[in-house]
């Protein structure tokens, strides 16, 4: 059973969906006890960075995923799931995120003339032999839709690269953790085969 982590914000219905379709069984949650008893975790998320942690402080929830990401149990971020592992994001000055990695979210630059936020295909150069990446060719395609991006401070937590003007770190992983930034359950094909390597590979 994976729980999908509800904290008052997040794409929880596509996500759930994604997983009907692959037939993984899943739940919707915001019970610690819940959570803590699933054989894997997914936190997904759009929106703020400030307001998501704001609302997973208010029904503590950020204790219970710190203690999810601690227990080995395999654990996937997506989009702002990605971004609230981290310790600080520029969206929202001097608000602390989880820090379960070291590194920080930081806001793509008008200056560079992208259209900003990031919306649509895009490649990603995979950097590590990441369990979520099995089976995924070099530069496949998968679907984002962001306006801040990760810069992680450890390059071996780096799974995967993308290019949007700069080169970002669109996914990262370390022992059973891992977030990507773009959306597996909008990546086709692509992002049905991670979700499938999430939910029914060995993740370690």
């Amino acid at each position: 059973m994976t729980a999908i982590v509800d904290y008052g914000a997040g794409n929880l219905q596509s996500v759930k969906k994604a997983l009907d379709f692959i037939g993984a069984d899943s739940v919707i949650t915001d019970s610690a006890e819940e959570i803590l008893s699933a054989d894997r975790v997914l936190l997904p998320g759009v929106g703020s960075f400030g307001d998501a942690m704001e609302s997973m402080r208010a029904k503590k929830l950020d204790e219970t995923v710190k203690k999810c990401a601690e227990s080995g149990k395999p654990f996937l971020g997506i989009c702002l799931g990605l971004q609230l592992l981290f310790e600080e994001s520029e969206e929202s000055p001097g608000l602390k995120g989880l820090g379960i990695f070291k590194g920080k979210i930081k806001r793509f630059s008008s200056d560079m003339g992208l259209k900003i936020p990031h919306i649509g295909w895009n490649s990603i150069s995979i950097k590590q032999d990441c369990p979520l990446f099995r089976g995924i060719r070099e530069n496949s395609y998968v679907y984002f839709v962001h306006s801040y991006y990760l810069e992680a401070q450890n390059p071996d937590d780096v799974a995967a690269v993308t290019n949007y003007g700069i080169d970002f770190h669109s996914a990262v992983g370390k022992g059973n953790v891992f977030a990507t930034q773009f959306h597996p359950e909008k990546s086709g094909d692509v992002g049905i085969a991670i979700l499938k390597n999430f939910a029914f590979g060995e993740i370690k």
